[in-house]
């Protein structure tokens, strides 16, 4: 039934090259999708498309750090052109800094606020305008739930952030026809991300509770 549905779509991945993402990015290239493979690291990012050509599907490889619009607006313009559309978005790079809170450095604070909040902002934003534009489209955001662990104060604050953000987006975008979806790590590397991959497709093949 996924496959079905998604068939001959277009998905943009972030944070492509490892962990949730890559796992998420490979079974979009099996379900039929013509898949962007994005990833700060480009070798990282060209392995997870070799990955799934190899498997006979079809993958865009392209490095770019999401916390800098420019970056993303020439991905999303060069998936656009390669393969004339954007439907499907996963939104999953994120960085970790751990420090002790009072001696945490006020640069790994931005940084991690950067990529983690601002970069799905700016990311979640530039393809959905896209999107609305061509008759609408579906948006994961993946998330973790981390504990209030010490030491991990941004990344904590950037996760909690990104649950807010979503189901707002969702509401606002619903009209538009794009629909938004915070889909939280689940499994590892052990078995595949086997329920965040699940979950994720399900919702991108038109399934799963919205917000």
């Amino acid at each position: 039934m996924q496959a079905q549905h998604l068939q001959g779509k277009v998905a943009l991945v972030t944070g492509a090259g490892a962990g949730a993402g890559r796992a998420v990015a490979l079974a979009l290239g099996r379900a039929g999708v013509s898949v962007g493979v994005c990833d700060i690291n480009p070798d990282r990012a060209e392995a997870t498309a070799d990955l799934i050509r190899a498997a006979g599907g079809v993958a865009l490889p392209w490095a770019a750090d999401v916390g800098n619009r420019f970056q993303v607006s020439a991905m999303i313009e060069r998936l656009r052109d390669e393969y004339a559309g954007l439907h499907l978005l996963v939104s999953g790079w994120a960085v970790n800094k751990e420090a002790p809170f009072l001696t945490l450095d006020e640069y790994d604070w931005r940084r991690v606020i950067e990529v983690n909040l601002t970069g799905a902002f700016l990311v979640i934003q530039l393809a959905a305008r896209v999107m609305a534009g061509e008759g609408g489209g579906r948006i994961v955001q993946l998330v973790s739930e981390p504990p209030a662990a010490a030491r991990q104060s941004p990344y904590v604050a950037s996760q909690a952030g990104l649950r807010a953000l979503v189901p707002a987006l969702d509401a606002e975008l619903a009209p538009l026809g794009v629909r938004a979806r915070a889909v939280s790590l689940a499994g590892g590397e052990a078995d595949g991300w086997a329920g965040t991959v699940a979950t994720s497709l399900d919702f991108l093949a038109g399934g799963g509770a919205l917000g």
